[in-house]
């Protein structure tokens, strides 16, 4: 099996327009949620969101490339050229024949969705733009990718809710750890602040008004996020040849089903994905110093998340570190994993843990370290990235520090 590591990194979020300004912005705690700025904003019961501003999709890409991609692709493309950029790689010959793209994403192309159901149901048009198919589908930001670098291997996209993001850099762990591609192209994306998007979030009723407060008491709900965060997986003895620079080592993975309902959690199904990650890289459940939660702040996913923690890591878990950036960036449905990896990489690279912000009251179902309010610089040398999905779809990716 071969060794993978992350030799680039990009993303655009709430937070920043770059991954130096996201770590920035977690290292100082700084919220990037705010009021929603979009149409018919005024007819949502929920008006708060961690909304990406002043990207001007006009300075970046041309008419032609507008009229194909949707928010959620121009968002993956800025992410995958910081990326791809950082990594120093260039798919020629028999590197662009092997290497691919994996994203994932939720809900694709959610703002072209919104905008062609108001022609034709709200305006009466009886025609729309010939590439709305193409402009909308879950694929498109992973094919545009594929063509703008010349990405011939494995390319695709998944869609597994909250966990989408995830499970894309799970499968592209895989094939660079099995030697199917020497380097792949991973992440997510996600765009659903419009007023369709939020409307929809808004019949389940887990929607706060006010902030995301994780692990507080006195938490009321998870804030949506939209952005990209996407990374180059590499195998590590091509990229010592080279002579890149390693992020981070991708350690291992797992994968479970709650098999039990379709929007409450289960802590087995966490339980069982945490354990087999460790299992999979071969590392004790004492060796991890940080955890990036799943940390939506809704009481059933916070308290669940915390049992599961406590159920895999026993006395160690009052030893460890977790906190949740979604308190900052909001929740990015499927492309949160990727924002998180972040966060991760931070630890393990910079030795600052990202904290959960808007914490205000303990609770007693949550008594872990939840990093309060303030980043705290800490020697890391083992962090997990929980992912735990709507539909029981769960992914954890290890990380090691190199």
């Amino acid at each position: 099996m071969n060794r993978v590591v992350v030799t680039g990194a990009g993303t655009i979020n709430a937070l920043g327009h770059s991954v130096p300004e996201t770590l920035e912005a977690m290292r100082e705690g700084r919220c990037g949620i705010g009021e929603l700025e979009f149409r018919d904003v005024d007819r949502l019961a929920i008006k708060i969101g961690g909304q990406v501003r002043g990207f001007e999709a006009e300075g970046r890409y041309n008419r032609q490339q507008i009229s194909l991609y949707d928010r959620f692709t121009q968002f993956t493309l800025a992410a995958a050229k910081e990326a791809i950029e950082q990594s120093g790689l260039e798919f020629h010959g028999d590197l662009a024949a092997r290497s691919g793209v994996i994203l994932g994403t939720a809900g694709g192309g959610v703002n072209t969705w919104d905008a062609n159901y108001r022609l034709v149901y709200e305006d009466g048009k009886n025609r729309v733009h010939p590439f709305v198919v193409p402009k909308l589908m879950n694929n498109a930001a992973a094919s545009h990718i594929s063509m703008e670098w010349n990405l011939k291997g494995p390319s695709f996209t998944v869609a597994t809710a909250c966990a989408s993001s995830n499970h894309a850099m799970a499968q592209a762990f895989a094939m660079v750890r099995t030697g199917m591609a020497p380097a792949m192209v991973t992440g997510g994306s996600e765009s659903m602040l419009c007023f369709g998007g939020v409307k929809a979030w808004e019949g389940l009723r887990v929607m706060s008004k006010d902030a995301c407060r994780p692990f507080s008491a006195n938490r009321n709900g998870m804030v949506q996020g939209e952005g990209a965060g996407v990374f180059v997986f590499e195998d590590y003895d091509h990229a010592k040849k080279r002579g890149a620079e390693i992020l981070c080592e991708v350690a291992g993975f797992a994968m479970s089903s709650d098999a039990a309902d379709i929007v409450m959690p289960s802590k087995n199904g966490a339980s069982r994905a945490m354990a087999g990650a460790l299992a999979d890289a071969r590392v004790s459940a004492d060796e991890v110093g940080y955890i990036n939660a799943h940390g939506t702040g809704t009481a059933a996913n916070d308290k669940t998340e915390c049992a599961a923690v406590a159920d895999v890591f026993g006395p160690h878990a009052d030893k460890l570190m977790i906190s949740s950036t979604k308190s900052m960036h909001g929740h990015l449905i499927g492309g949160t994993g990727a924002v998180e990896l972040l966060a991760c990489i931070m630890a393990l690279r910079d030795s600052v843990v990202a904290p959960t912000i808007s914490y205000e009251e303990p609770d007693p179902e949550c008594a872990l370290d939840v990093v309060p309010n303030d980043a705290r610089d800490a020697k890391v040398d083992v962090a997990l990235s929980n992912a735990f999905a709507f539909g029981g779809m769960n992914a954890v990716l290890a990380l090691r520090k190199v």
